[in-house]
C-alpha cells in the first residue's frame, strides 16, 4: 500500500508556548536589574553629596583669600554658599523656606553647641540688617564656624 493512501490522521502541532508567565530566570533577571538600578541610584546621590561639601570648602577657601570683596559681600557670599550645601544635603522643602532664627537653629542641628544661634552665625541672619558692616575678625569667625558645620555635615553623609 502506498504511502499516501494509509489511514493516517494528519499531525497536530502543539500550541505555540505563551510569553506569559515568565520563566523564574526572567524574574530573576528583571530583580537584580531593579536592585542595580538602586544601587546606582543611591551611590550616585551619595557621591553628589560629598562633592557638594567638598566644592563648598573650595569655595570657602577662595572666599577667605578674596580681598576684592568687602564684609558685607563676604558675608552674602557665605550665606548664599551654606543655604547652598544645606539644600543639597537635606530636602528642599525642608531647608528652602527657613528664614531667621529657624535657619539658625536648623544649622546648629549639625554641630555641637549652638554657635549659629548663639555666636558669631547669628551674623547670617542679622548683619544684612545692621548700619554697620561685620569686623574682619567677625568674618574669620564665622568662616572658621562654617568651616566646622561643613565638616560636620560631610560626617553626617558617610
Amino acid at each position: 500500500m502506498p504511502p499516501t493512501q494509509l489511514p493516517l490522521k494528519d499531525l497536530h502541532l502543539p500550541a505555540s508556548i505563551g510569553w506569559w508567565p515568565p520563566a523564574i530566570g526572567w524574574w530573576i533577571l528583571a530583580a537584580l536589574l531593579i536592585g542595580l538600578i538602586a544601587l546606582l541610584f543611591w551611590i550616585y546621590k551619595r557621591l553628589t553629596r560629598q562633592s557638594a561639601v567638598k566644592s563648598a570648602k573650595k569655595l570657602l577657601l577662595a572666599l577667605k583669600q578674596d580681598q576684592t570683596l568687602d564684609n558685607g559681600q563676604k558675608l552674602s557670599q557665605l550665606s548664599i554658599l551654606m543655604r547652598r550645601v544645606a539644600i543639597s544635603q537635606h530636602p528642599r522643602s525642608e531647608t528652602a523656606s527657613l528664614t531667621g532664627h529657624a535657619w539658625l537653629t536648623f544649622l546648629d542641628r549639625a554641630v555641637t553647641g549652638a554657635p549659629f544661634s548663639t555666636g558669631v552665625g547669628q551674623l547670617l541672619a542679622n548683619a544684612q540688617f545692621q548700619k554697620n558692616p561685620p569686623t574682619d575678625g567677625d568674618i574669620a569667625n564665622l568662616m572658621r564656624v562654617c568651616e566646622n558645620w561643613f565638616i560636620a555635615v560631610a560626617k553626617q553623609t558617610k
